[in-house]
């Protein structure tokens, strides 16, 4: 079961869930340091990223991990206020320069092809105490700091992630306040956040496109979250429809004006304006793009990164009294099906994956597909003999094989969530995702391999499965 020639095997890490050395060096403060830092049980046990793995000091650990997987690619992420402290260019960090130039240059040693996030939850805090992504000012200092990160790194870093996971970032941040600046905008929030997301992301694709490409010949995209969905009763044409429904309101909401059109897809417009005039709002809740800035968004990707965890069932939930909210404007509920195995909320469904691969094959015209986070997370205390979790991603892979192979579907690159355990956002260090464990009570971070890392380490090398498995 060999992967074409060429296939990508990466691992994944982001800059606050790795670095520590949270205010070293000249660091600004970013939006998770000041939320972590409130306290408020709103993280698990109160933790924080001010240490994390420790690699900001340890990235030499990291790098042997790299190679003792033998990655062809390691995906990383920027951080924003450890380059610009104040989330602009007007006092740039040299020392920030310097540890990610090392990164870049040692990867490249070393033969792993870098891929490098712009933007992984992380704000520079006083962006944020601007009005962060819901003030339409946040265009102009991203494109900004992708232009700097673009003229700084980019003769050596040719594949880009401007901003990961955007469709989770607008609905966790600014809809539901999960996530810093933790404040609920519910069925308000989350919309702005994204019109202003899609609108950056689509500014410095252009930046790239006009000022980098021809010299330095990249690529660039963003980094979408996607869930499965599928019919709660596969025979309920209500369920197939909420179904339907779902996938536009989480996947094709950004996917479809950056790949397609300009435009958000006409149910969402639809369900959000309706349910915005029944609420008495003089005009719907989800802002609309100008005729121009539709021309600026279409087309700003030059492949297609998504992330996938997990699947669900999708029932119709018809939204009788009016509330609001993003679920409440699809008008659908959503659940795990009881026999599906689960480590807190993902729900192992490897043919999920493949699913998926098939509707952006032929939904977006067969674009080239990254899927740049996948993974399973173990509950701490994690075994580091972990073959359950190993199995999962043995299938995982057997999918993604059928669909590159049965589905014809132009996957190129798999990045592995994580390459360490880490601090994963408000469950903090409980729920390990590492290919690497790593012992957070040790001052010194040891990382030890679990039993998926060395498995992994076998996949790459056969560059797939063996045939008899």
């Amino acid at each position: 079961m060999a992967f074409p020639v060429g296939f990508g095997w990466a691992a994944a890490t982001a800059a606050y869930q790795v670095e520590g050395g949270w205010d070293a060096d000249g660091k600004g403060p970013c939006v998770w340091d000041t939320f972590t830092h409130q306290g408020g049980e709103r993280v698990f046990k109160n933790q924080t990223g001010d240490v994390a793995c420790g690699s900001y000091t340890l990235w030499e650990e990291d790098l042997k991990c790299i190679k003792q997987l033998g990655l062809t690619h390691y995906r990383f992420s920027l951080s924003w206020s450890r380059l610009l402290p104040d989330g602009t260019t007007g006092f740039i960090n040299q020392k920030g320069i310097d540890y990610y130039n090392k990164i870049i240059d040692d990867l490249l040693k070393n033969g792993v092809t870098p891929i490098v996030t712009l933007y992984h939850f992380d704000l520079p805090q006083a962006l944020e105490d601007r009005g962060g992504w819901l003030s339409e000012s946040i265009i102009e200092s991203f494109d900004k700091y992708a232009q700097f990160c673009f003229n700084t790194f980019g003769d050596r870093v040719k594949q880009w992630i401007t901003i990961n996971e955007a469709n989770v970032l607008s609905v966790m941040a600014y809809d539901l306040g999960m996530f810093p600046p933790g404040i609920p905008h519910f069925g308000t929030g989350g919309y702005q956040a994204a019109h202003n997301l899609i609108k950056a992301h689509a500014r410095s694709w252009h930046s790239y496109d006009s000022l980098f490409r021809k010299e330095q010949k990249g690529m660039v995209s963003l980094s979408l979250f996607a869930v499965w969905l599928e019919p709660a009763d596969p025979n309920s044409v209500s369920d197939q429809e909420a179904a339907k429904r779902a996938i536009k309101f989480h996947l094709d909401f950004f996917a479809k004006p950056i790949f397609i059109d300009g435009d958000y897809p006409e149910v969402v417009k639809s369900q959000i304006a309706s349910m915005s005039q029944k609420q008495g709002y003089p005009s719907s809740r989800l802002p609309e793009f100008t005729e121009e800035e539709k021309k600026m968004i279409k087309g700003t990707a030059d492949f297609f990164a998504v992330q996938y965890y997990t699947t669900r069932l999708i029932k119709y939930q018809e939204n009788k009294k009016g509330e609001l909210g993003i679920l409440q404007d699809a008008e659908i509920e959503f659940f795990p099906d009881p026999s599906w195995k689960n480590v807190d909320w993902i729900y192992v469904v490897p043919w999920g994956v493949r699913k998926l691969l098939k509707y952006i094959k032929d939904t977006y015209n067969n674009p080239v597909i990254y899927i740049t986070e996948n993974g399973f997370p173990q509950s701490d205390p994690a075994p580091l003999d972990d073959t359950q979790r190993w199995e999962h991603f043995r299938q995982t892979f057997q999918e993604l094989f059928k669909a590159i192979q049965l589905d014809k579907v132009n996957l190129q690159v798999y990045c592995a969530w994580s390459l360490l355990d880490n601090f994963e956002w408000n469950q903090g260090y409980s729920s390990r995702f590492g290919l690497f464990h790593v012992d957070f009570e040790d001052p010194a971070r040891p990382r030890v391999p679990y039993t998926s890392a060395k498995e992994y380490a076998k996949i790459i090398r056969n560059n797939g499965l063996e045939a008899h498995l």
